[in-house]
């Protein structure tokens, strides 16, 4: 396989922050859907959209929560969607059908790490059905709404280099580990990307992954501080100690950088890290830098989305075929 993974050098960084990446754009008219959009990175992407003039549809289970945090933001409106139960995500996705509006760019940004074990649904392991199952509906299912010409931006992560798709046992029935758990969903966010841009390209659909970076946000609430000090996040006494991580206003420009540049025009099916196109990257043990091959493999990709129509009886894009 002949990578594409070759940075551009866009003139940002793992510094840059949202509002930079965004500044001096005019998304007026720009309609915009974030999961999970008023918490940790979302709320931040969430800000830097609307404060650019762009409309932003926020998604989060809990509605009131929801609106205290974004309460002030022009421009924002809150609706209910629970990704890990497929009735709400397709309520959700009526909802927006029937309003009749266009969807310029989604951001597929709300998700769980390393809980502990769970089932939702029919005995889905609650990793991958929150983190990729649910936002395969929700694509799917908002797709009459991103045809014509959108940006779908999947929150991937360094983790998936923690774990390949496991094919022979992908729910975790024969013992659980939750960073394999969570580095799996991350690999199959970085893959329905790919599948994602190869069939929708010909509708004006591209479709991107991206690795925010280390941050301090709620999605370690299923970390004890025991385990982020013995990981080198905290010292001893709980403060943070790790220098490479970074703001939540950093770990939110490369999602919006993904969703709004114009350098990315014509491209699409890639993963980005850093506000750029990553570099593949193979190292033992895992540098947690750059992307795995097996994350952005289309073969792959194409048995994921296979699977993911299987599981969820859900696959508007023709059984996965372009």
């Amino acid at each position: 396989m002949t990578s594409r993974q070759i940075p551009i050098h866009s003139g940002f960084g793992a510094a840059s922050t949202a509002a930079e990446v965004l500044a001096g754009r005019d998304l007026s008219g720009t309609l915009a859907l974030v999961t999970g959009g008023h918490s940790g990175l979302g709320l931040e992407a969430t800000r830097a959209l609307a404060q650019a003039g762009a409309q932003v549809i926020v998604t989060a289970r809990d509605v009131a929560t929801a609106q205290a945090s974004t309460y002030g933001i022009a421009g924002v409106e809150v609706q209910q969607l629970d990704l890990s139960d497929l009735l709400s995500v397709k309520d959700l996705a009526q909802r927006v059908l029937g309003s009749g509006r266009h969807l310029d760019i989604l951001i597929a940004n709300a998700g769980v790490m390393a809980c502990p074990e769970g089932r939702v649904g029919p005995g889905w392991e609650r990793q991958l059905a929150t983190n990729h199952l649910g936002h395969y509906v929700l694509v799917n299912e908002l797709w009459p709404a991103l045809e014509g010409g959108a940006r779908v931006v999947v929150l991937s992560s360094a983790g998936h280099q923690q774990s390949a798709m496991r094919w022979d046992d992908v729910q975790f029935t024969r013992g659980y580990d939750k960073w394999a758990a969570y580095g799996q969903s991350k690999t199959a966010n970085a893959l329905f990307a790919v599948h994602l841009d190869r069939l929708g390209r010909h509708a004006g659909v591209r479709a991107f992954a991206v690795h925010p970076g280390k941050i301090f946000t709620p999605l370690q609430r299923h970390l004890v501080q025991g385990e982020m000090i013995a990981a080198g996040w905290l010292d001893a006494s709980g403060q943070p100690a790790d220098p490479s991580f970074k703001t939540p206003q950093q770990g939110a420009a490369t999602q919006v950088w993904a969703a709004t540049s114009p350098q990315l025009e014509g491209m699409g099916g890639l993963y980005c890290e850093d506000c750029d196109i990553a570099s593949l990257d193979e190292r033992e043990p895992p540098s947690f830098v750059g992307v795995r091959s097996y994350a952005i493999d289309p073969g792959q990709a194409e048995r994921l989305w296979t699977l993911s129509g299987q599981l969820t009886g859900v696959d508007a894009l023709v059984g996965g075929r372009p």
